[in-house]
This record gives C-alpha cells, structure tokens and sequence, in this order.
C-alpha cells in the first residue's frame, strides 16, 4: 500500500457538499405542507435529514482519513452481517412494512433500510475478489460465474422484501465493475439474454409491476391509478418552465404528489427552480462523476480503482434511474436521487461512500 498521501480531493468534497445543501432546502420545501398537516410540525422531516445529513458528514470526513484498504480486509465480514440482516428483515414482526415493502429494521421513524448498505458491501467484497482474481474473470465457471452468484443472491434476498429499484441498482453496479475488471462482452450478451427472461418473469408474477410497466408507456390509461404518479410529477415538471415558480412556491407538493420529499423530490425542485434549477444539480451529479472516473483511473491498486468505480457507479446509476422515472423516461422504481431525496439510510450510505472516495484520492495520481 502507497504510504504517501496527498489532500483530499476538494472538488469532489464541495460538490457533495452543494447537493447536500440543496437536498436539504429541498427536502424541506418539498416536505412542509406534508409533515404540518401529518404530524403538525413543518420542520418534521427536515429536521431528520438535517441529523442524518451531519451524522453522514461526519462520517464521511472520519472515513475520509481511514485507509481503504481497511474495507478490503473486513469486506467478507461486513457482506455477511448485511446478508444477515436482509434475511431478519424478512421476518415477520422485525421488518417494517412500508410502501408494500418490508424492507426496514427499527423503531418508528428511526430505522435502517438493509439493502441500502448491502449496496456498498457487495461494491467493496467485489472489489477485493474482482483484484483478486482479474486473471479468471475472462473465464466464465472460474471468473464470471462466482462473483456473479454473490450478486444475484443478494439481489434474490433483496426481491423477497420486494425491493426492485435496489436491486436493480446493486445489481447494475456489479455488471459495472466486472465489465470493467475484463470480462468478455460474449459472456455478457449470453447472461443478458438470460436476464431478460428472469427480469420479464419478475414483472409478469407481481401484477404492480405490470401497471406500472403500462403506466409507463401510457400514464393516462389509468390517470388515478398506477399513472398518478407520473402524470403529477409532469404536472409539476412542466410549469416550472425556465426559472421555476420560485422556491417554496410548488403547487404539487400540495397533496398532488404523494410524499414528495423522497423519490419525486427533483420533480418539485424543477417545478420551483425550473430548467436552470435541474440543469445546474445535473451539472453537479455531471462533476461528480468526472471526478470519481479521475480518482478511479488514478489510483494506485486494482482495488482502488475497481471500488471507486463501484462508488461512482452506484451514484451514476441510482441518479439517472430517479430523474428518468421523474420525467416519465422510465417505470416507477421507489429509487431516490443521491443527496438530495429524504431518507437517512440511503442519505449516510452515499455520504460513506464519498468518505471513501476520497481516501482513494489522497493515493491516486492524476
């Protein structure tokens, strides 16, 4: 392991930080009528991202000065824990339901979401064993094939909650990674195939995911239905115009767009900032990814490089699924916008991630 080390990466840390900050304007602006009329407190879901907001900050700075490396020797042991965790999550009476997905470990509004941090696991396992191994990784029963029955069990625990949008988050990511450790794309077109015809199976045995299919070719043949959200978000989307109806300004957020300050929250921003307000936090999400390639091709290790591109990965892929489902580009899949939407356990997850993006930085040569 190199020994020298130089300062973090401080464009990566003030652009965390810009869509920190704006995530928890947002969250608040978004949230407001909601959390006054539900809880009589304007401030009630603000108040929780703004504790898991420093909770994560802190922790993303303390992982900042932690060696990466320590992930690569505690990688099985952490993966394990998360595997235990996603099965007592499935247990009745421990996980809590929500949104039809049992999905949460705790007690009432402060809980934990298992498949968030099996996210970052299964990214720093694959790392180490992706490093490990790169030579098999050309072989599809020495290389492909293990690392990918780690991922698609994980994935298998994950649907049992059902958790689709994460699981199909994790599950791209890890493509992500193996594609880049040297895998063959024949491998690939073969396993796509097969996946195709698993995903289809997915969507054809749960009736929801065929609505919501439909709903997103055609949001109007059931407008209060399995549409309702889309048509909201676009209701929103589209007034908003230029420069946005002006920041607390939304009419949405009004009772239109179920709980706003998660999964559809850059709908609200866009309808309160506009075209310019969007653009700008996609430039911001644009900066953060040219970075984590940066640090990701400088790194010193081939496991460095492998979980920064993890990192970065999960970012990229978790950003473009939310805003493709806000503008109807995509089905609704519940996944939220990295710092930005309301929601602790995926708030701290990426604020660790970055922690340990930078770490890698302060090795990396660029």
């Amino acid at each position: 392991m190199p020994k020298t080390k130089s300062t973090p990466d401080f464009i990566l840390i003030m652009t965390t930080l810009a869509l920190l900050t704006i995530g928890m304007i947002m969250v608040y602006s978004a949230s407001a009528v909601w959390a006054t009329y539900k809880f009589d407190d304007a401030f009630f879901f603000a108040k929780r991202q703004l504790f898991f907001a420093g909770l994560g900050v802190l922790a993303m700075f303390i992982i900042m000065n932690v060696d990466y490396w320590t992930w690569r020797k505690h990688s099985k042991l952490i993966i394990i824990v998360c595997f235990i965790l996603l099965i007592v999550v499935l247990i009745p009476g421990v996980g809590l339901v929500r949104g039809g997905a049992r999905s949460w470990l705790g007690v009432g509004a402060f809980s934990i979401q298992p498949s968030e941090f099996m996210k970052f696991a299964m990214i720093a396992f694959l790392a180490k064993y992706l490093s490990e191994n790169q030579k098999k990784i050309t072989k599809f029963k020495q290389g492909l094939l293990p690392s990918l029955s780690f991922v698609m069990v994980a994935f298998g625990l994950i649907m049992l909650q059902p958790d689709l949008g994460t699981g199909a988050v994790m599950v791209g990511t890890c493509i992500v990674m193996i594609y880049v450790s040297g895998a063959k794309i024949s491998h690939f077109i073969g396993l796509g195939m097969i996946g195709v015809v698993g995903f289809a199976a997915l969507i054809i045995s749960a009736p929801y995911r065929i609505k919501r299919i439909t709903s997103f070719l055609d949001p109007w043949s059931d407008p209060l239905g399995s549409g309702f959200q889309i048509i909201q978000s676009l209701y929103a989307i589209g007034p908003g115009g230029l420069m946005g109806l002006g920041l607390g300004e939304s009419r949405q957020k009004f009772f239109y767009l179920p709980e706003p300050q998660t999964d559809f929250i850059f709908a609200i921003l866009s309808e309160e900032l506009g075209f310019i307000g969007g653009t700008f936090v996609i430039l911001l999400f644009s900066v953060l990814l040219w970075r984590g390639i940066r640090i990701a091709l400088g790194a010193p290790d081939l496991f460095g490089s492998l979980f920064a591109i993890g990192i970065i990965g999960m970012i990229a892929i978790q950003v473009m699924i939310n805003i493709g489902v806000v503008i109807g580009l995509m089905p609704v899949t519940g996944i939220t916008l990295p710092f930005l939407s309301y929601g602790g356990s995926s708030l701290t997850l990426m604020l660790v991630a970055v922690g340990v993006l930078l770490n890698i930085s302060r090795y990396a040569r660029y």
